[in-house]
């Protein structure tokens, strides 16, 4: 069996519960759910949804970065929105942090999510 490798950086939020920022196996590495929470303070950003979505994503990017890659290593993106009107939005913003060729991707609509976010996403990177 492949050695786990945990992957851990002080430009992401810190784990607030039992689990890693991510883990890498192998060539693949799996990037645990990140939610707007500000690195620095731990606290949710405040302002509208495009700065959620962007926090997010920069949270994504600087836990792939620390694993020796980046976004555009992501082969597979979950998101999870509170409400599924904000897709589009994501969608705009998705543009500004990965190149073609795409991730495969899921959008998912849930009830809520943790310290009441309004997004969260996951994803796979293969390096």
């Amino acid at each position: 069996m492949a050695t786990r490798q945990i992957i851990q950086t002080d430009q992401a939020p810190q784990a607030i519960g039992t689990y890693s920022q991510a883990v890498r196996v192998g060539d693949t590495v799996y990037l645990s759910g990140q939610i707007p929470l500000d690195p620095a303070s731990g606290t949710l950003v405040e302002g509208d949804i495009e700065r959620e979505i962007s926090r997010v994503f920069d949270n994504l990017k600087a836990v792939a970065e620390a694993a020796g890659g980046s976004l555009n290593d992501v082969v597979k993106l979950n998101i999870f929105l509170t409400d599924l009107s904000h897709f589009a939005i994501v969608n705009q913003i998705m543009a500004r942090y990965f190149t073609e060729p795409y991730p495969a991707r899921a959008a998912l609509g849930v009830a809520a999510l943790p310290r009441a976010a309004r997004v969260e996403m996951d994803g796979v990177m293969v390096l």
